[in-house]
Order: C-alpha cells, then sequence, then structure tokens
C-alpha cells in the first residue's frame, strides 16, 4: 500500500521527467512503451463504434438479453475492424475503439463503419427471428477522425493500459455519441478528404454515400451517412 506520501512523489516525478518519443510504424502494443515518460508518435486514423441507448437496453430487458446484444454487436463490430486492417485498441462498455495507420487509413475506416451499418440490420434480423415478441431495436453510432497520436503507457505494475492522446482520439469518441435521425456515422472533413473514391461513392449510378454537416460545437465540417456496406 502506498502511503499519501509515496503517491505524491510518483505525482511529482511525472512532472518532472523528459518524455523519450520515437516515431511509431505500427500500432505499439503495451510492452513495447515503459510505464515511465515514455511514448510513441504515430500518425493514425480512430475509429470508435458504440451502441445507442444501452441503458435503455440494461433497464428495459433481461440482462441475458442485454448480454447477447453487447456479445453480438462486439464481436461483429470486432471482426469486421480487423477484416478492414484495424488495429482494436480498447474497449469501454458498449463501445470498441480502433485505430488505423497507413495510406489507406481514412479509407479502410470509413469502410468499417460503412460495414458495421450492414452488420447492425443483420443483427436486428437475427434478433427478430430469435426473439418474435420483442420490440428491442439495436441502434449505433460510429465517429472517425484523423490527427497525430501521442501514445503513452498509463497505470501501475499489473494494471496498466495505453493513453490515445491526439486529437483524433477524442473527436472520434465524441463524434460515437452522436444521435441524429437517420444517421449513424460521422467522419471529419479531414477523413473525408483523405478518403478513396470507393470509399464515398456507392449506388448505381454512383453518388456520395456522405452528406456534409457541422459541428457546432467545435466549429468543424463534419460528414454523416446512413449508407451501408456488406462485407465480403
Amino acid at each position: 500500500m502506498k502511503s499519501a506520501d509515496e503517491i505524491l512523489a510518483e505525482i511529482k516525478k511525472i512532472l518532472a521527467t523528459k518524455w523519450q518519443t520515437r516515431e511509431g510504424l505500427v500500432v505499439p502494443e503495451a510492452e513495447n512503451i515503459r510505464l515511465g515518460n515514455d511514448a510513441v508518435k504515430l500518425n493514425g486514423t480512430v475509429l470508435y463504434a458504440d451502441m445507442a441507448d444501452s441503458t435503455g437496453l440494461v433497464n428495459g430487458f433481461k440482462d441475458w438479453f442485454a448480454a447477447e446484444v453487447y456479445k453480438a454487436y462486439l464481436v461483429a463490430a470486432c471482426r469486421v475492424i480487423r477484416n478492414n486492417g484495424g488495429i482494436i485498441t480498447a474497449f469501454d462498455g458498449d463501445r470498441v475503439m480502433a485505430v488505423y495507420i497507413g495510406k489507406a487509413k481514412d479509407s479502410s475506416a470509413a469502410k468499417t463503419a460503412l460495414q458495421l451499418n450492414w452488420v447492425v440490420i443483420q443483427i436486428n434480423a437475427a434478433i427478430k427471428a430469435a426473439y418474435t415478441t420483442t420490440a428491442f431495436v439495436l441502434k449505433h453510432s460510429v465517429g472517425i477522425d484523423t490527427s497525430s497520436l501521442f501514445v503513452a503507457r498509463t497505470g501501475i505494475r499489473n494494471a496498466n493500459d495505453l493513453v490515445w492522446v491526439g486529437r483524433a482520439a477524442n473527436y472520434a469518441a465524441k463524434l460515437s455519441g452522436f444521435s441524429e435521425l437517420g444517421y449513424s456515422l460521422f467522419i471529419t472533413e479531414p477523413v473525408f478528404n483523405a478518403m478513396s473514391d470507393a470509399s464515398k461513392n456507392g449506388g448505381i449510378p454512383k453518388q456520395c454515400m456522405w452528406i456534409k454537416g457541422y459541428w457546432e460545437d467545435r466549429n468543424l465540417t463534419i460528414y454523416k451517412s446512413n449508407w451501408h456496406w456488406k462485407p465480403i
């Protein structure tokens, strides 16, 4: 057990120690970064996929049913993320965080989001087939942003994890909390501008799958979508 003086000494040491940083070419694992002021810098695109109204699910339905819905969404989300080259970096209750790097990072993240929309449709069909009288309908929201990231390891020995410091991690998380009728995917303008044609346009004839919007709290242009893309 650490005393108050020992805890304060640890805090002062963190604030006094210079950071050792290096450029990253891959998404780091926790064991690749020391617990001290050690960090990896990289350019990444962050995706957060979040179940909507999980509180209503937990409060309004049986615990085992809620657990099945949680598992169905998060398992499917993880599969789609990995299929598109994303690295799963964290779980937070009913949402999952992933990071994409490389030249196609923005296109891959957007494709993941569009495919997750397709998955949610299939989950709802499967739920209705298994529980014909249920009124539950799964909804979700996905947020994506891109920026430089400062990745450090935080916590104590045997109880620690990576912390992702940078605009993309913060904004993607906030965008995944958006709720707008008819739309479940939200990306920032830098992501949209860097995306390939395949992740921007779809349908026959081809048309843009994303509609320009505005994030008033951050004074930023964003794009939103309700399109879906079947995973291969």
